[in-house]
């Protein structure tokens, strides 16, 4: 029934609500129940349909005249409170109908004599409004065919970006330019919104030539009228990976500047508004005394600001020409895919609608969005021809274009659109989070009766506006979505009094109504108190919305959530974490909140909540994440019959209540990093239509019985094998739609081959990513191989399957299945700690693989033909391996012999593409490596003391990293093409200088060599011409070189325990050197290093004789002595025959102790920041060791532990970072 108020307007949807509630079952049943009067609601009814008569009409003038604005405005008051006062009647019908439940007799419901009274006032209100549409002319027009949906799609295209080549080669070389006093380069870049000013600085900051000029990147979203400082200087550390959780800018910018030191800096500050000279002035001060070099990019639409930013003239951005917003156009509208003679026909309607968009790209964009579903010439005329090209753009300053785009949006798409009015601007949402606030809202029509779920109404309203550019993909987060501005100022326009965000709020008219949908963001100087002051009112209140999380609200205001939750009647979104410290609970008034459908209190520190919450009978989301004091759930969770998610991530809940289990409408369970929770509710088989559950980080060890009954899982990270059949791997063949990664554990657990068989792994062809797992333990080695094999053999796994890893497999050989070519998809595969297997699988002839790990395989004894081709007759296949790229074998205690490949020429060796190829730990491996690697770009050797001729032909190999005590033919170096070389080892070492007394390494950047006792020389007493960094480690007896003229090239140099006739460290040779480390010179008494007036950090440790340091350079500034008794002494008690040396310095540590001693806490976060900077990639783990740590550092880690892959923290001293498995020290101090 909601179909017949199809139309434009954006209260047809609303209305479309109304009618569907009115006429449903349950407020039926409940009418003749109660003997109400009927007439009433056909009375409520009549009047609806009369406002609807004339909505599209109104909608379409309100843009001009301010009388059907106002008139729009109360009819969607009135609306609203129709909606509230139907939604509890529905809610009362709905629990009424639940014999038994306690809810009956708890809920608190209006009674009917009051229910009856507000319907009065709302058709009386309705009367009147309705009754003064003749006045004002409102007339029922024709409702014009809306149906401009696009075809829905999973995946949102990259577009092409036109006509901008010449403006990103102009923008480029102002940055590259080279600034001669290393200062402030500011590059203003004007033009109108919607011109393409973003686009741009995304296309400069992503180039590859700006990526290499500059140290670090920041990209900061202004889009404030206000600077606000702290934010901006906040937002450029972030980006130094050194992120800050003071409040004080002060601080901060101390941090950054010793962050910045000597570093080229770029930020782009997007979007800028505020003239505000001294907030600016302020902005800068970080950067002034960086001799680095620091350029920033500004865009905005006002000359006046970039007079006052500018330090080079302004770079106006033109409009695009008439070809280019074609281009822009045509490639959103899809007018590729239509045929010839159809696009030659609307190319004409569409030059003159892009005639209209006055080179703006955006409106181009947009309009080219609205019409790709639509290839009919008579479509693209009646745009041409719309009215409201002509409606005047008044105060709003919306584009006629955009206009257009909104007004032919399906009207159940401009409320979810408008809905986003409430993220502030350049604000980054994720879709999942966006899609449970429609639902919450009611913006969500139902699935049709082909099935489906809400959320998938959602993604494809969600894809929807992302395929007509009301959204757009964030830059700086591939999960993310953005709003363009002038996209977020249509959305608050058209949102009006009725959307409003708390800056807002604060400076809005005490007598103006207060708006049914807040968001508020509680910045660093917003206390809770000033918040709750603006809202003195909210009973009307939908939506209550905190933004961006993690930000602390004054703590020292106490502020009781009681007098919030009074007066917030009709909320349905309600987001805040206000609890004081000692408030262990949510108040039992939570419970009255009927209308409530998402709550979401994370980060507050409860400790329980009350039995009362689960009164909420409409509540969809509880989101609890990050409730670190959170210890149990209400004992009736059965009661919330309509949670569809919650999220208990991040909590100390020990026990889930079994009455979670009767949670039949549940979709999604998130118990991520519960790592108090040992098991699941006995009954998790009723849970029929969960979709989602997240166990990692638990410590859940057995899987609950009859798992195969949750049909419809599509998300669970891990499947526990027990040995009972009703938790055994069988369970699992009814869980066909699983999806993404899963993992199967205790696979020792699956005795029977045909209990294997029942998991059914080959039906399930969503699942892109399997890790099969065996458990290690002492009676690994006493096994049946064959029952092993034939289990494997049964949990074949689809062809469709991208990653495998197989880990602990117990058998001897593995079946057939492993490395076939029908797994066409797959690109990655590690096998790992297969004790028992005397041979490798055919893997050479998976078609697409790029990364193989082989690792812990401590019977193969050969690699030999089978490893390429499974016939080893190499006949009718295709080049073994020719998509791999990475390939490492590690720990491979037995390996004697790798078996070359035979083939006629190069062109079929095996490998073509391979860049990456560790091999470690292998004592046994003897002969050759393959020959030829036309690809390889690194190699790493070590571990592999038999290993002969190591180095294959390569090429345009660029890194090459070798340790152990086997010898080197120096014809095996390829020392010309060399930019990395890590040599550990003396005959390594020795053989390493005498290539380079025939080979000059011209390309070579970095240059480690370790543990050489030979009294040898660098060849021709000089180093490398191109070197940047030189570490010398354990090598006694090397000469240092000291050159007769200067390396300009060398910038870091570390010596530890080396170059002993060493005695004098003046380095005049080395002009632009900037880091220094000396180490273990045990016979070092004095240093002087005043001719390097480049240098920035200089570390000394373990130099026991050395007294004194002299004349340092005025360019330090960071300078660390750890175990050096005599001088470590000297600077403690600033000794003043070395104070005055060294008191210009801004960093200066001895041992564990900083001098002078200035809020030492700051400093140990900033120096552990500082060490994790640039190990924030995926496959990192830190570790840091800390007795003394304090409970709020603690904390701290705990929040950061989200943020990147693993942090823990235990007894000693000492910092660690991994990569692939292979250790590497990084750093050492004290705390």
């Amino acid at each position: 029934m909601a179909a017949r108020f199809v139309g434009e307007a954006f209260l047809n949807s609303a209305l479309g609500t109304i009618y569907d509630m009115l006429i449903s079952p349950l407020i039926v049943n409940l009418i003749q129940r109660k003997k109400l009067n009927r007439k009433l609601v056909e009375k409520l009814e009549t009047v609806l349909k009369a406002a609807h008569a004339v909505i599209n009409d109104a909608e379409r003038r309100q843009i001009e005249e301010e009388a059907v604005k106002h008139w729009m405005d109360r009819l969607k008051d009135v609306v609203y409170d129709a909606e509230d006062i139907l939604d509890e009647v529905t809610t009362k019908a709905a629990i009424q109908k639940v014999q038994g439940n306690s809810l009956s007799r708890n809920v608190n419901l209006h009674g009917d004599d009051e229910i009856v009274t507000k319907i009065e006032d709302i058709i009386a209100a309705l009367e009147s409004i309705v009754n003064e549409k003749d006045g004002l002319g409102l007339k029922e027009i024709p409702v014009e065919d809306m149906s401009w949906r696009i075809p829905s799609t999973s995946l949102v295209g990259v577009h092409q970006i036109y006509g901008r080549d010449q403006d990103r080669e102009a923008i480029v070389k102002l940055l590259l330019d080279v600034t001669n006093d290393g200062g402030i380069s500011v590059i203003p870049m004007v033009g109108m919104g919607g011109i393409g000013k973003t686009t741009l600085a995304q296309m400069v900051y992503n180039d590859d030539r700006v990526k290499q000029k500059f140290d670090v990147k920041a990209w900061v979203c202004d889009g404030q009228e206000e600077f606000d400082v702290l934010k901006v200087t906040k937002a450029v550390m972030e980006a130094t990976s050194s992120s800050c959780n003071s409040t004080e800018l002060n601080k901060i910018q101390e941090s950054l500047k010793e962050v910045l030191a000597g570093k080229k800096l770029l930020v782009v500050l997007d979007d800028m508004w505020s003239n505000n000279y001294d907030a600016w002035i302020s902005f800068l001060k970080p950067f002034k005394s960086s001799n680095g070099g620091v350029k920033i990019l500004v865009t905005t639409r006002l000359d006046s600001i970039a007079d006052m930013v500018k330090t080079i003239p302004a770079y106006h951005l033109s409009l695009l020409g008439d070809d280019h917003c074609w281009s822009v156009f045509a490639d959103h509208a899809c007018l590729n895919s239509a045929e010839p003679h159809i696009r030659s026909g609307l190319e004409v309607v569409g030059r003159k609608i892009v005639k209209k968009c006055n080179g703006l790209a955006l409106a181009a964009q947009t309009l080219g969005g609205l019409l790709r579903a639509r290839k009919e010439a008579a479509d693209w005329e009646f745009i041409l021809r719309s009215e409201i090209w002509e409606f005047p753009k008044k105060d709003s300053g919306i584009l006629p274009a955009l206009r257009i785009s909104y007004h032919y949006l399906p009207s159940y798409l401009k409320r979810c659109f408008v809905y986003c009015s409430l993220f502030p601007k350049d604000y980054e949402f994720e879709r999942d989070e966006l899609v449970l606030l429609w639902m919450a809202e009611g913006l969500l029509q139902q699935p049709n009766s082909s099935g489906g779920t809400l959320e998938e109404v959602g993604y494809k309203y969600f894809n929807d506006l992302v395929s007509r550019s009301f959204l757009q993909h964030s830059e700086t987060d591939e999960n993310s979505f953005v709003m363009h501005d002038l996209m977020h100022d249509l959305a608050i326009f058209y949102g009006g009094k009725f959307f409003c965000r708390t800056l807002e709020l604060k400076t809005a008219d005490k007598h103006e109504a207060y708006p049914r949908h807040l968001s508020y963001s509680l910045n660093i100087r917003d206390s809770l108190s000033k918040f709750l002051e603006a809202c003195d009112n909210l009973q009307d209140t939908r939506t209550l919305l905190k933004i961006n999380a993690g930000i602390r609200h004054d703590s020292s205001k106490k502020i009781d959530p009681c007098r919030l939750l009074a007066q917030l009647k009709h909320v349905r979104v309600l987001s805040f974490e206000f609890f004081p410290r000692d408030h262990n609970s949510l108040p039992d008034s939570i419970g009255d909140l009927i209308h409530l459908r998402y709550l979401d209190l994370s980060d507050s520190p409860i400790v329980t909540l009350p039995e009362s919450m689960c009164k909420c009978y409409n509540l969809q989301t509880l989101k609890l994440s990050d409730c670190e004091r959170l210890e149990k759930l209400p004992s009736n969770m059965q009661d919330l019959v309509n949670l569809l998610h919650l999220d208990l991530s991040c909590t100390a809940i020990e026990v889930l209540p079994e009455s979670l289990s009767k949670l039949h409408n549940l979709q999604t369970l998130k118990l991520r990093e519960c790592e108090n929770l040992k098991k699941l509710p006995s009954k998790m088989q009723d849970l029929i239509n969960l979709h989602h559950l997240d166990i990692e980080g638990t410590k859940i060890e057995e899987m609950p019985k009859g798992m195969s009954k949750l049909k419809d899982l599509q998300i669970l990270c891990y499947y526990i094998a027990g040995k009972h059949e009703e938790n055994g791997i069988g369970e699992l063949g009814g869980l066909v739609n699983l999806q993404g990664l899963f993992r199967l554990k205790k696979l020792e657990n699956v005795v029977d081959s045909s209990e294997a068989w029942k998991a059914r792994m080959v039906d399930k062809k969503y699942i892109s990513d399997l890790r099969l797992k065996w458990s290690s333990g002492e009676d690994s080695d006493i096994v049946d191989s064959q029952i092993e094999k034939d289990v494997l053999s049964k949990l074949e796994p689809h062809n469709d399957l991208k990653y495998l890893t197989i880990k602990g497999y117990r058998g001897t050989v593995f079946p057939d299945w492993v490395g076939q070519s029908r797994y066409h998809n797959m690109t990655e595969l590690e096998l790992n700690g297969c004790r028992n297997c005397l041979v490798f699988p055919s893997l050479g002839q998976l078609p697409s693989l790029e990364t193989l790990l082989i690792a812990g395989f401590d019977k193969v004894k050969m690699i030999g033909g089978s490893f390429y081709k499974a016939d080893a007759t190499h006949q009718h296949q295709e080049t073994p391996f020719r998509s791999l790229k990475y390939l490492s074998f590690y720990q491979m205690s037995c390996w004697e012999e790798w078996e070359s490949y035979e083939c006629d020429d190069d062109d079929d060796a095996p490998f073509p593409k391979l860049e990456e190829f560790y091999i470690s730990q292998c004592p046994k491996l003897r002969g050759d490596l393959p020959t030829f690697l036309p690809s390889l770009k690194k190699l790493v050797i070590s571990g592999c003391e038999e290993l002969g001729c190591y180095v294959p032909r390569a090429p345009i190999l660029r890194s090459l990293r070798i340790s152990g005590k086997q010898e080197a033919r120096t014809r095996d170096l390829p020392l010309s093409m060399l930019e990395t070389l890590v040599i550990n080892g003396e005959q390594l070492v020795n053989s390493l200088f005498e290539a380079m007394t025939h080979t000059q390494p011209t390309s070579l950047i970095e240059l480690h060599i370790s543990e050489c006792s030979s009294a040898i020389s660098f060849p021709g007493d000089s180093l490398p011409p191109s070197l940047e960094v030189l570490l010398i480690n354990d090598c006694k007896n090397v000469e240092f070189p000291m050159q007769h003229q200067q390396h300009e090239s060398l910038i870091s140099l570390t010596i530890n325990n080396s170059c002993d006739s060493l005695t004098s460290f003046a380095f005049p040779a080395f002009p632009n050197l900037k880091y220094l480390t000396i180490a273990s010179r045990e016979n070092l008494t004095s240093l002087e290093v005043s001719q390097s007036q480049s240098l920035k950090e200089l570390w000394i440790e373990k130099c026991p004789k050395l007294e004194n340091i002299t004349r340092l350079p005025a360019s330090l500034r960071e300078l660390k002595i750890y175990r050096c008794q005599l001088l470590g002494e000297g600077i403690e008690r600033k000794d003043p025959h070395i104070w005055p040396s060294i008191s210009h310095i801004t960093y200066i540590k001895v041992d564990s102790q900083r001098i002078p001693s200035n809020d030492s806490s700051r400093y140990v976060k900033g120096e552990i920041l500082a060490c994790m900077n640039g190990s924030n990639k995926k496959g990192y783990l830190f570790r840091m060791r800390c007795p003394k740590l304090s409970a709020k550092w603690y904390n701290w880690f705990l929040r950061f532990e989200k943020q990147r892959r693993s942090i823990s923290i235990t007894g000693d001293i000492v910092a660690e970072v991994w990569n692939r498995g292979i250790a590497c020290l990084s750093s050492c101090w004290d705390v």
